[in-house]
């Protein structure tokens, strides 16, 4: 959005809504990625907005098989085979947990309250 595109908007719309409306219009807002303004605009003027996963999370999970990875090439000179299958079934869950974030758009009518 170019800056007069900004400046042009000094009209202000208010409206009353109930505590629970209020949050489910900032959650959704904040699943889309947008401010809550922005997403009351597209949402009355019919324009796309999507959701997508939750980023952090598939980071969070990459980040903790790392973790765990390292956990396991540091315990090699005590490792069992009890351990080591351990550790295997946690890196293997992982990587499911990974995979199954699914990262494709969907349309935001399509969240739940």
């Amino acid at each position: 959005m170019s800056k007069s595109e900004k400046r042009q908007r000094d009209k202000l719309v208010k409206c009353r809504c109930t505590d629970a409306e209020y949050e489910a219009i900032n959650k959704k807002a904040e699943a889309a990625g947008l401010t809550t303004s922005e997403y009351l605009r597209r949402t009355a003027l019919n324009r796309r907005i999507t959701v997508r996963t939750d980023i952090r999370m598939m980071n969070e999970l990459q980040r903790l098989g790392g973790l765990q990875k390292h956990l396991y090439t540091q315990m090699q000179s005590n490792m069992t085979t009890e351990l080591s299958l351990q550790f295997s079934e946690v890196l293997t869950s992982i990587k499911h947990a990974i995979n199954a974030l699914d990262m494709t758009p969907f349309p935001v009518e399509d969240m739940k309250d």
